[in-house]
């Protein structure tokens, strides 16, 4: 019996070998994909029908579950009618048989995240980052592209969160190798995903610099203005705007931010953050003085009307 594949990024596919298996009924693709999205545990027959059947009543609903069932393992069946052991079917439940021999994309993809959750670029082994460009080169679109049900969405969320952590862990991995231009290369796939990721432009200007590109490094920073305006109307933070200077030679020719955005934040930066923070602090501070102030001239304006003595109208700026 050859092996069977499912892939679900970008588009849902289905082979057996060299021969690709058509799943043609819709619903029946959506309860292999939920299925296979949350295969660890056995789902009840009522929740699938409820998921996946929302807008229909509890009857038709696990009747259009069993249609979309039997489609499923019908489709299944190859190698001259040997059905694949890729589904547990009970009376009131359905899962992925937990011993199946199938290949997923999103197994491999899940494995080589896990495999790395909490290390930082810098610091990981060759086999790790082989894992790694397998697992990107895995992600050829977001998860099942043009389905938009409440679990699809939250699935390709979390796997687009995955996706942008490995490729940070891989341009964090070639810059302190010196393979700028690979980093350079996975800082554009991360900025096809989310144009306005900041600190990726920064990585971005930091490699074409160390790569011996200035202007283009400079440019970059055109770039992420242009980004962060038009996306969250927001300017760059200080961090940006400083590499930028350093990178025009303003302030010397060394380009000082650490090689790894991955790895935990950096004293300059834990300092920068608490400047930050004594500055609202203090501002705080100014406000609750001025509150008090306010509170104590009230008081006093309602003291003296209570003695009988006139004390003007009040207005937002004082009596009058």
């Amino acid at each position: 019996m050859t092996k069977l594949a499912i892939s679900m990024f970008h588009r849902l596919n289905v082979c057996d070998g060299s021969e690709r298996v058509s799943v043609s009924a819709r619903k029946a693709q959506e309860l292999l994909c939920y299925l296979v999205l949350f295969r660890d545990r056995a789902h009840t027959r009522e929740v699938l029908a409820e998921t996946l059947w929302a807008e229909s009543g509890p009857k038709q609903s696990r009747s259009n579950l069993r249609k979309a069932l039997w489609h499923l393992r019908s489709t299944m069946c190859v190698d001259d009618g040997a059905a694949h052991e890729l589904l547990l079917v009970g009376a009131e439940w359905i899962r992925i048989h937990p011993e199946a021999d199938v290949d997923l994309d999103i197994e491999a993809f899940e494995d080589a995240y896990e495999a790395v959750e909490g290390a930082a670029g810098v610091e990981l082994t060759s086999q790790q980052v082989e894992q790694l460009r397998n697992a990107v080169e895995l992600y050829r679109g977001d998860l099942l592209e043009g389905w938009y049900q409440d679990w699809c969405l939250h699935e390709r969320q979390r796997f687009q969160f995955m996706y942008l952590a490995m490729l940070d862990k891989l341009i964090g991995y070639a810059e302190a190798n010196g393979d700028y231009d690979v980093g350079i290369g996975y800082c554009t796939r991360v900025l096809r995903h989310d144009w306005a990721r900041e600190r990726t432009h920064r990585q971005l200007m930091r490699l074409y610099y160390l790569a011996g590109d200035r202007s283009a490094a400079l440019e970059q920073y055109d770039h992420c203005v242009r980004a962060l305006r038009e996306d969250l109307d927001v300017e760059p933070d200080a961090r940006t705007t400083r590499l930028y200077r350093e990178i025009r030679g303003q302030f010397g020719s060394a380009v000082t931010e650490p090689a790894s955005l991955g790895a935990a934040a950096p004293e300059g930066e834990l300092a920068e953050l608490l400047q930050r923070l004594r500055e609202h602090r203090d501002a705080l501070a100014d406000i609750h003085r001025q509150i008090d102030s306010e509170i104590s001239r009230i008081n006093l304006l309602v003291h003296t009307h209570q003695m009988g003595r006139p004390a003007g109208r009040v207005l937002a700026g004082g009596a009058i």
